[in-house]
């Protein structure tokens, strides 16, 4: 199977940068978005052989959350928050978790918050994973190590790369979780998902990676091949994708 993950920054934006033409060329199994900014009724989407569910925030062109799969899932589950930022769908071996984790924002407003959020989330997944293997994926707002962000030192209590946040994803891979781009490329650098669309970042590759593919460790071995889709443009974020077994 193949499995893609991406925050679009506007759905409908990016329909006009050539989303179709990546959808239909990967023909994934299953597609996970994010930040889709869309109310319910505002984008009737014809994707042909998918199984479409959407997780809309209540706030207007913000957050949430979309997940489109081939095949028909046991049962699809949206996470409780306002916000549209966890939509889950369960198959037979496996659950899928589509996340938008909160930013924590200038000055640090809502880490507090985030980290709460965290934590909640935390115990959420761990209660899936006592069932079944967990696939978690997408922007969680973290670039998690030094490796993962283009100028660690200068970003070090910036939202994103606080050393709280990292500690906080930390406890999520140790509660038994495995990053699957770092479980085949445990040292590769100046490999990112996000870069702000000053400065030139993306030309420059001043990026953060802060888009994920997660998997229950007892499954890692699963996991056959993870990577980004960087060349892909359309949105300051890059599609991320695992091919699982």
């Amino acid at each position: 199977m193949k499995l893609i993950s991406w925050n679009v920054n506007g759905l409908r934006a990016v329909l006009g940068k050539g989303f179709l033409d990546y959808f239909k060329e990967q023909d994934a199994d299953v597609f996970c978005l994010q930040e889709i900014k869309l109310s319910e009724g505002q984008l009737s989407l014809d994707l042909s052989g998918y199984h479409c569910y959407y997780n809309y925030a209540q706030k207007k062109g913000y957050s949430g959350t979309a997940v489109f799969s081939k095949k028909e899932p046991l049962s699809v589950t949206f996470g409780s928050d306002n916000e549209g930022r966890v939509c889950t769908l369960e198959f037979e071996d496996f659950y899928v978790v589509d996340v938008y984790t909160p930013n924590s924002q200038d000055e640090l407003a809502r880490l507090d918050f985030r980290l709460q959020w965290d934590a909640d989330f935390r115990e959420y997944v761990k209660e899936l994973d006592k069932k079944k293997t967990v696939l978690i994926c997408g922007d969680m707002n973290v670039a998690h190590k030094e490796i993962d962000i283009k100028n660690p030192k200068t970003n070090l209590r910036n939202a994103g790369f606080t050393i709280e946040e990292r500690q906080s994803f930390d406890k999520l891979l140790e509660s038994g979780f495995t990053d699957t781009f770092r479980y085949f490329y445990p040292d590769l650098k100046d490999a990112y998902s996000w870069w702000s669309y000053r400065f030139k970042s993306r030309e420059r590759n001043t990026g953060w990676r802060i888009d994920y593919w997660l998997v229950s460790k007892r499954s890692e071995n699963r996991v056959k091949q993870a990577g980004i889709d960087s060349q892909i443009l359309g949105s300051d974020h890059a599609p991320v994708y695992i091919i699982f077994e």
